[in-house]
């Protein structure tokens, strides 16, 4: 996790045939006309829950430009593709686990949406997400072990968080031009990030050392990346690790391939976010609460981290009035 911010993990709880039932459901969800779509997003809460339609989210990178330094270390071969604009993916928001009775962030904990067409939406999502959500509960376990801040620490941390599974849809049908960004250059700003496998490559991740690795999942296996709040909780010894999905040749046979057998053209993502509780405070813990760590990560909020960040991504606009619980 420290040199790669990835981990692959087999977990004998989660079996590639739930993925598959997942992403059966998602595929017809985002097949629909993208008026019926519409009905599900909730714009008044910074689309927290339901969806969130193609070209509204910008990427980090394309709103940041401290991302500009990043970038410029990079090797010519290693560079990722520039965002210049929003992300051509569809997201929806279902939250998974409970939620505080009390927070002083309403907006990310409100209630959840579910589409009017899916009498069995609320089904599937939540056994998904919670198989989700234990997979990457005892990967945090294993985390803080390994660090030395002991097993308990992170679930307790995460308990009642923003935990949100997160599917995103891309219309491979629509956008099949090489080098056409479904999620541009960016890192996550949730404590870790659980994928199960998608039926269409184009991810990619840049290690600590700038190097840029196309990521192939393995059947029956999980991909975890670590988010921005890991990063400051671990003072920066672990860091939140950068990532793009796009349409690259890989994506092209993939895609010749499911035409030829009459399959969706939507690359489905099957993400979870895993956050730490909104009311939790993120500062280093530990060893990593050096002068220099704490200084350049200061005790705030994760609520008010999470919103200054969805203010970035143009998510949730900077004057909006709190959502009243």
């Amino acid at each position: 996790m420290k040199s790669h911010g990835i981990l692959l993990v087999r977990d004998p709880r989660v079996s590639e045939q739930e993925n598959s039932n997942y992403l059966d459901m998602l595929e017809r969800y985002f097949d629909q006309p993208a008026e019926a779509k519409m009905a599900d997003v909730r714009a008044d809460v910074g689309y927290q829950v339901g969806a969130t339609p193609e070209r509204v989210e910008v990427p980090r990178c394309a709103a940041d430009p401290n991302c500009e330094e990043v970038i410029s270390n990079f090797g010519e071969e290693h560079k990722p593709t520039l965002p210049l604009g929003p992300d051509l993916k569809w997201r929806f928001f279902w939250r998974i686990g409970e939620r505080p009775v009390d927070t002083k962030f309403p907006e990310l904990n409100c209630p959840a949406v579910i589409p009017a067409a899916f009498p069995e939406w609320e089904t599937v999502m939540n056994r998904w997400g919670d198989l989700m959500h234990g997979a990457v509960n005892t990967v945090g376990a294993m985390v803080g072990q390994g660090l030395g801040l002991g097993r308990e620490v992170f679930p307790k941390m995460s308990d009642k968080g923003q935990h949100l599974l997160a599917p995103t849809g891309s219309d491979l049908g629509r956008y099949d031009e090489k080098g056409s960004i479904f999620a541009g250059f960016h890192y996550d700003l949730n404590f870790l990030t659980i994928h199960g496998k998608s039926r269409f490559p184009g991810l990619y991740i840049w290690l600590r050392t700038g190097e840029k690795m196309r990521v192939s999942v393995p059947d029956g296996c999980l991909l975890v990346q670590a988010g921005k709040q890991l990063e400051w909780l671990t003072g920066g010894a672990i860091r939140a690790g950068y990532h793009e999905v796009v349409f690259d040749e890989t994506t092209r046979r993939a895609l010749d391939a499911a035409r030829a057998a009459n399959r969706p053209l939507w690359r489905v993502s099957s993400t979870m976010f895993h956050h730490i509780n909104s009311d939790a405070t993120l500062e280093p813990l530990g060893p990593f609460a050096t002068e220099e760590a704490c200084k350049a990560y200061p005790p705030t909020l994760c609520g008010d981290y999470v919103t200054s960040e969805l203010e970035v991504i143009q998510l949730r606009k900077p004057d909006e009035e709190e959502v009243k619980a």
